[in-house]
């Protein structure tokens, strides 16, 4: 252990240091995602949905000058705040390739080979079911996991679910996040506008320059991103891919090793002792510069922007998506309807019997072996975890659908969601209790 020396905290850091704990607890943004889902349900489906309706349609837009830009709440939450999300993604995909468990080659093949299977079986049986009727643009649904939603699961296990367990669902939600950003940049990209194209590459190329050239305010990235995000955006192709790409382009080496950070900290700590009382105002400005510059940029930028940004997209953007996008009236929607069915049969049956049969296959070949700490009952009860789709599956269905088609496949994602928290949370819970 480290002794690192106690600061005193002013009143007001005292005061919200509780919160600050709650957010960065991963778990608990599955919790609030619950809750705001609750809430929309709740809402649209009370006297409040035609108020629910018009508030999320409401029009907000941006004018400088002769630009323009306006759009309803709803696609700004989706469209816009959405990208923050994607470039979280992005960012734990790359720490995953270069510093997780993904970085050995020998811990990558059962969680690809399980997201392949789990993604691609859903998918099978959602075409298989819904073939020459209407919505079959939205056989990508079913393919993705809402990591939040596991978590928080998982979560209410406690100390019963191994580590093991955790590193694997982590690892195939990260490959399972991956091929879903594939998908929707190959089949819900609509025609290319080379121009804004064009100008959106110069702008990551842009982004490269000012990194090589050792740039590190955040604003100027920023800015950059949001540059990028309006040029994406007017190329025909969806903005999200651009938070992704942004996230994959983040260094993940801080811009001052440790040799230069404890050389610099151990020459400010003789500067301090040696002066004392006699520093002038202008050294201690120069010092104090020093001394932040060095504590900040010991951090790499992947690490410093997964950390703050997590709580900004556990708690504020994803409620605020389920809030925007879970709002499904019962009132009219047969749930046994082709679309709703599929989806849902995708995400409880395809899910798990992929990940299952894709396990067995790269085990039986011996290419891999099942991690320490866990059995078949129990990657059947993490096979049926995975079928909570929720946020990914809600935001594939708003690209490739709409009208009463979004609705009933929206339906579809909530309940194959629920049955699957619920089968997997059950099966574990027993599993996990017989092996203790």
């Amino acid at each position: 252990m480290v002794d690192i020396p106690t600061i005193k905290n002013r009143p007001v850091q005292r005061l919200i240091e509780p919160i600050v704990r709650f957010m960065h607890i991963q778990a608990m943004g599955g919790l609030v995602l619950f809750c705001c889902t609750m809430i929309a349900l709740w809402t649209a489906n009370s006297q409040f949905t035609v108020w629910y309706q018009s508030f999320w349609n409401q029009t907000l837009g941006i004018t400088i000058g002769e630009f323009s830009i306006s759009y309803p709440i709803w696609y700004w939450v989706n469209d816009g705040l959405m990208v923050i999300f994607f470039f979280v993604i992005g960012l734990e995909i790359k720490r995953e390739l270069t510093t997780g468990e993904l970085s050995e080659k020998r811990n990558v093949i059962l969680p690809v080979a399980a997201a392949l299977g789990g993604a691609i079986t859903p998918a099978i049986i959602f075409i298989f079911i819904i073939q020459g009727q209407s919505g079959q643009e939205g056989w990508a649904i079913p393919m993705a996991t809402d990591i939040a939603f596991v978590i928080g699961a998982l979560s209410i296990l406690g100390k019963r679910v191994p580590h093991s367990l955790k590193i694997f669902l982590l690892s195939v939600a990260i490959v399972d996040d991956l091929l879903a950003v594939s998908v929707i940049a190959l089949f819900y990209t609509e025609s290319i506008q080379i121009s804004w194209l064009l100008i959106s590459l110069c702008g990551f190329c842009g982004i490269i320059i000012l990194n090589r050239l050792g740039v590190r305010a955040i604003s100027v990235y920023v800015a950059m991103g949001c540059g990028i995000w309006l040029a994406v955006h007017n190329a025909g192709i969806h903005p999200t891919i651009a938070g992704v790409i942004l996230g994959l382009m983040t260094p993940t080496k801080s811009f001052v090793d440790r040799k230069t950070a404890i050389t610099a900290f151990n020459s400010l700590g003789s500067a301090l002792e040696s002066k004392n009382k006699m520093l002038g105002i202008n050294e201690k400005y120069s010092m104090s510069r020093i001394a932040q510059f060095t504590a900040k940029e010991s951090v790499s930028p992947l690490d410093r922007l997964e950390k703050g940004l997590h709580p900004w997209v556990a708690f504020i953007i994803m409620p605020l998506f389920a809030l925007a996008n879970a709002g499904v009236s019962f009132q009219d929607m047969n749930l046994g309807e082709s679309l709703s069915m599929a989806v849902t049969i995708g995400l409880v049956i395809g899910k798990p019997l992929g990940i299952v049969i894709s396990t067995l296959i790269v085990i039986g070949f011996r290419w891999v072996k099942l991690p320490r700490g866990l059995s078949w009952p129990i990657m059947i009860g993490a096979g049926f975890l995975s079928g909570i789709g929720f946020t990914m599956s809600l935001f594939i269905a708003t690209l490739g659908l709409e009208g009463e088609l979004l609705e009933l496949a929206k339906g579809g994602v909530l309940l194959g969601s629920a049955i699957s928290i619920i089968l997997g949370g059950g099966i574990l819970l027993a599993t996990l209790r017989a092996k203790i």
